[in-house]
C-alpha cells in the first residue's frame, strides 16, 4: 500500500480570507507584475500565515487590521514554541514576510481596496533593539539584599539599587534625581526623563524604607558642598557618574551570584516585566516608564510568551 495522502488544509486556501482580499492581491501580483510562480508561492504562504493570525486575533477585515496587529505578528515568528517543536525564525525570514506584508498592502491601496497602508509604519528586524536579560524575582531579591550594612556606602548601594528596581528608571534618571524630588510621605519619585518631560511614578515601602535610612545615617556625611543637591554621591561627595553607578550594580550582581548579564537597563526592564506579569494594565506601565508611544512598551517590556501561553490556557474558555 502506498502511503495516504496528506488532506489540504483548507486554512491554506486563499479563499477562506475574502474580506482580507489574499486572493485578490495574489491575482494582482501575478497578473500585473509578472511576478514568477516561485515568488508568488512564498507570497502565498507568507500572506496566508499572517491571516490566520489576523483571524485568530479577531481580524477579519482588511480595514480593520491596524500597525499593531502586523507588528505582533512579525514579532511573534521570533518566538521558540517548544511544544508545537517551533523555533524562532531567522531576521532574513521574518524581513521576507515584511516584504511580502508591504506587497500586500500597498498593492490592495492601489486597487483601491483600502485607503490606508498599516505596513508604512513598521521596522525592518535589523532595526529591533536587543533586550536585556530579565531578572527574575529571586534574583532581584537576592541583589537588593547583596549590599552589606556593615559597609558604610552600602546605605547609599541599596537605596539606589531599590530605587532604580522599584521606580523603572533609566540610569540617567537615577543617577540625576535631587533629594527633592523623592517625596518619601507621598511614595513618588519625580522623574524627569527624555526631553526632560516630568512623571510621578509610585514607589514601594521597601524603596522608601532603604533611601529613608541613607537619608538619615549616610547622605549628610557625603555631602561635602559639591553634590549639587543630588540624591546619590559617590564616596567624594561628588555626583554619581554613569561608570560608577555600573560598577556598583556588578559589585551586588557577583555577590548575589547572578550569572546573567545585568546593566542598569536589566533593572528598568525587570521592572515592567514584573508589572505586567502581576497583571498591570500595559498603559499604567507606558506611564511609570515615560514611554510616548504605548508600543514602545509593548516591544519594551517582552513579557515570558510560556507565562502568557499558561494565562490563556488557565483563564480562556477555551483554553
Amino acid at each position: 500500500m502506498g502511503r495516504p495522502r496528506k488532506l489540504p488544509d483548507p486554512e491554506r486556501d486563499p479563499a477562506q480570507y475574502p474580506r482580507l482580499h489574499v486572493q485578490t492581491f495574489l491575482d494582482v501580483y501575478a497578473t500585473e507584475r509578472g511576478a514568477s510562480p516561485r515568488t508568488i508561492d512564498a507570497y502565498r504562504r507568507d500572506v496566508i500565515d499572517c491571516a490566520r493570525f489576523l483571524r485568530a486575533q479577531g481580524v477579519e477585515r482588511i480595514e480593520d487590521v491596524r500597525p499593531a496587529h502586523l507588528r505582533e505578528y512579525l514579532y511573534s515568528l521570533k518566538d521558540a514554541d517548544p511544544e508545537r517543536g517551533i523555533a524562532p525564525r531567522e531576521n532574513s525570514t521574518v524581513r521576507r514576510r515584511l516584504s511580502a506584508l508591504r506587497s500586500w498592502f500597498r498593492t490592495l491601496v492601489a486597487e483601491g481596496l483600502v485607503t490606508v497602508d498599516p505596513t508604512e509604519r513598521l521596522d525592518a528586524p535589523q532595526r529591533w533593539r536587543s533586550l536585556p536579560d530579565v531578572l527574575t524575582v529571586d534574583e532581584v531579591t537576592r541583589l537588593l539584599s547583596a549590599p552589606s550594612l556593615d559597609e558604610r556606602l552600602a546605605f547609599r548601594d541599596r537605596a539606589m539599587l531599590e530605587l532604580a528596581y522599584g521606580a523603572g528608571l533609566r540610569v540617567s534618571e537615577w543617577i540625576g534625581l535631587q533629594q527633592k524630588d523623592v517625596l518619601l510621605e507621598d511614595g513618588l519619585v519625580r522623574v524627569f526623563g527624555k526631553g526632560s518631560k516630568e512623571r510621578l511614578v509610585p514607589i514601594g515601602r521597601s524603596a522608601i524604607g532603604a533611601v529613608a535610612v541613607y537619608l538619615r545615617e549616610l547622605r549628610p556625611v557625603l555631602e561635602r558642598g559639591q553634590g549639587k543637591g543630588l540624591l546619590f554621591l559617590n564616596g567624594q561627595g561628588r555626583p554619581l557618574t554613569r561608570m560608577g553607578a555600573w560598577k556598583i550594580l556588578q559589585k551586588y550582581v557577583a555577590l548575589a551570584g547572578i550569572e546573567k548579564h545585568v546593566s542598569p537597563h536589566t533593572l528598568r526592564h525587570s521592572f515592567a516585566t514584573h508589572l505586567l506579569e502581576g497583571g498591570a494594565d500595559l498603559r499604567a506601565v507606558q506611564e511609570m516608564l515615560g514611554h510616548a508611544d504605548i508600543a514602545t512598551t509593548q516591544i519594551y517590556t517582552h513579557v515570558d510568551r510560556e507565562y502568557l501561553r499558561s494565562v490563556h490556557k488557565q483563564y480562556h474558555p477555551r483554553g
